[in-house]
């Protein structure tokens, strides 16, 4: 396999096959006509397409940003040619359907498709990430007539997507979102408010937008549980499907962000009346569902765009990672301390024990995540199309509690690969002359997205832990648990590294219990964002430890093979060493019910 400064394609195929063993899949029926050589074909492709057409232009479109002239946003033109040979690949229906001209891909197997081009260019992969998830939401609560109008062109790259949650008075907080949508005697609705922090709201890159906009339909219930889902295109459509009159919907400007330069960030004006669509103000939308359902119909797309943005950071840092490597086996510098002689020649950097210890770092922060994030699929397959329903069961109430991890850790920690990245390359890492010190830009705005650390914190330890009375806490100690098992029986070096893990998942169990029995909401959420960092790295450690074990089980093969695992091992050995050990002083102060900062007072500051 050739060798890649994006992703390592050894790698992915240890992961898709000698681990999780994807090509099973094939024997169910949604599966049947793939196999280990359309995997490979469609993983060849996409790192084809990525290498090619995507990491050509992330520089250009990092220095380059968005403009608006006259109204219509500017972006380098380099950006649409990616996307419509992306379009051509058929990768954005990767996971869908037959009959909406999908691929069938295994999500697992599409989740490493798409890392590709996170990793060549997470600027412009951004635009058919979301254009992916608009689709599969509305697949899955979109009536026949919207999939058929909406998602057949999003499918082949004619329409792109957004989702409009956020506004500038609500932030993070849905429940006070404003935006209105007005029932008409036709059906459709007239929309009307602000909407912030559109990625991809705005663009030339395709025919039409179709936004799917939260608004509260006048009369129904205060707070979330008055939220509506609304598709509400830029370009109308005529009853042939033709494009018609442009929507009232109004680009008021551009973010100019630290990162993802590429991807225009932007706040929407909904119905102010600069266009009159059929000859009056109000942005026309279309309800999806329900009244009153858009926030849990929103969900499915946030989720998956959760799960997205781990999977972007994890390849950011990845690239990152790779690009650390080579620089360090290229870059002369300085000779061993052992080594008195001033006229020896200089050494590689990587001789260096400190330049080898920010490389396992790195490589046991990103290829861990990078295995979260195909489990994250693998257990989306199971959940589609395992025989037993009990399985299916298990595998979404897994899947459930996994997303905020699976979001998070990523996104602090290949974030923290990317500074390591830096640092390997010295004073050259912070110029523009390479490329890290834009991967940890790019990578810096992902704990912000799709809900930050706080929210994701929040969400574990407030909600997953606790959903159906800890029945899915239960499941993922119980699941890791059976990995500490098969270690202990596989013997040696998996053996090594059960009893810290099998310690680490008896914590989360009495720190969990602990947190939950103070009978005070307050206090038991106060740390959350130290209760989802440990838990995470219990999560990773589990991940190293299921690789371990795959590692074992081919045995001790010679040459370019047999490095690759002794590097899975040693990678494993990093990060069971020097990183889960954080977990005990982490577990101790969230057991010991600190109040420090639930007590500090903001006039302290």
């Amino acid at each position: 396999m050739s060798s890649s400064t994006l992703l390592s394609r050894r790698d992915l195929a240890f992961l898709l096959y000698d681990w999780l063993d994807v090509t099973r899949l094939t024997d169910r029926p949604r599966y049947a006509e793939h196999s280990r050589d359309t995997f490979d074909a469609v993983l060849d492709l996409s790192a084809q397409v990525a290498a090619e057409h995507f990491a050509t232009h992330n520089k250009a479109a990092d220095a380059t940003e968005p403009t608006v002239d006259g109204g219509r946003v500017r972006i380098i033109p380099q950006v649409k040619a990616a996307l419509d040979v992306f379009a051509q690949t058929g990768l954005l229906s990767a996971t869908m359907d037959e009959a909406v001209g999908g691929m069938q891909l295994p999500h697992a197997v599409a989740e490493a498709c798409f890392a590709w081009f996170h990793a060549a260019n997470v600027g412009t992969a951004a635009y058919p990430l979301l254009t992916r998830g608009n689709a599969n939401l509305l697949l899955t609560h979109g009536s026949a007539e919207q999939i058929d109008t909406w998602v057949r062109p999003m499918v082949e790259g004619r329409f792109f997507g957004t989702m409009c949650l956020s506004e500038p008075q609500a932030g993070s907080s849905l429940a006070d979102i404003t935006t209105r949508a007005t029932p008409q005697d036709d059906g459709t609705y007239r929309l009307a408010g602000t909407k912030m922090w559109i990625s991809g709201g705005d663009h030339e890159l395709a025919q039409n937008i179709v936004h799917l906009v939260l608004a509260r339909i006048p009369g129904g219930p205060p707070g979330v549980k008055g939220i509506s889902l609304f598709i509400v295109p830029k370009v109308l459509l005529d009853e042939d499907g033709r494009l018609g009159p442009r929507n009232d919907v109004v680009l008021i400007g551009l973010n100019h962000k630290l990162g993802y330069r590429g991807t225009t960030n932007t706040l929407l004006n909904f119905g102010e009346g600069v266009h009159r669509p059929y000859g009056r103000a109000g942005a026309v939308g279309y309800l999806v569902g329900e009244p009153h359902q858009g926030l849990a119909q929103m969900f499915h797309m946030m989720n998956e765009a959760r799960i997205g943005v781990g999977a972007g950071a994890t390849a950011l840092g990845y690239t990152g990672y790779l690009k650390s490597l080579g620089y360090a086996r290229q870059r002369p510098q300085g000779r061993p301390v052992a080594d008195k002689d001033p006229t020896a020649p200089q050494v590689p950097i990587i001789a260096h024990p400190d330049v080898r210890r920010m490389l396992l770092a790195q490589k046991s922060y990103v290829e861990g995540a990078l295995a979260l994030i195909l489990y994250c699929g693998r257990l989306l397959d199971e959940e589609k199309t395992a025989p037993a329903e009990a399985d299916r069961t298990r595998a979404r109430l897994l899947l459930d509690l996994l997303t905020p991890v699976a979001k998070s850790w990523p996104s602090q920690w290949c974030l923290a690969a990317n500074d390591l990245a830096i640092q390997v390359h010295g004073g050259y890492g912070y110029t523009r002359d390479y490329d890290v010190e834009q991967h940890w830009r790019d990578n810096r705005l992902n704990p912000i997205h799709e809900g930050t650390h706080g929210i994701q914190a929040l969400d574990l330890l407030g909600r997953k832990v606790t959903m159906r009375g800890g029945a899915g806490l239960e499941l993922l100690l119980e699941t890791i648990r059976a990995t500490v098992t098969r270690a202990w029986k596989a013997e040696g070096f998996a053996a090594e590294l059960a009893a810290p893990l099998g310690t680490a998942v008896d914590r989360i169990a009495l720190v969990t219990r602990r947190l939950h029995g103070t009978g005070d909401p307050e206090l038991t959420l106060a740390n959350a964002s130290l209760y989802l960092e440990a838990v995470g790295h219990v999560v990773i450690a589990w991940m190293w430890l299921e690789q371990v074990l795959a590692v074992e089980a081919l045995g001790s093969p010679e040459g370019a093979e047999g490095e690759f695992l002794a590097g899975k091992r040693q990678a494993a050995r990093y990060f069971f060493r020097y990183e889960l050990p954080k977990t005990v002083v982490q577990f101790d102060l969230l057991d010991s019910l600190d109040r420090t900062t639930l007590d500090t007072r903001e006039d302290w500051f």
